[in-house]
């Protein structure tokens, strides 16, 4: 899944600062490397490489991370990835 892209601008990630206490779980969570802590804040270095799994949410120990997990054309690349078929998610993206 090295160079794995998601369609630009389109994942439901969203963190909220305010929120974060910068603990690390989500840049030690995230299979894709879609974040990093610095100065004891979370940020998104690459929102479209996000695969919407849900780890980061569900470990986030505040809750400043929301992702509505499996949604779209990423649950259809996964299934395709899974299955060792086409993915498809019937939106012709």
């Amino acid at each position: 899944m090295d160079g794995f892209r998601y369609i630009g601008g389109v994942a439901t990630l969203r963190l909220d600062d305010a929120a974060c206490i910068g603990c690390g779980m989500c840049e030690e969570v995230c299979p894709h490397g879609v974040f990093a802590v610095e100065e004891r804040k979370a940020r998104i270095l690459d929102r479209d490489a996000c695969m919407e799994c849900g780890a980061c949410a569900m470990n986030c120990l505040t809750g400043a991370i929301s992702v509505t997990p499996g949604v779209g054309c990423a649950a259809a690349i996964l299934n395709g990835w899974l299955s060792g078929s086409k993915s498809s998610c019937g939106c012709g993206g």
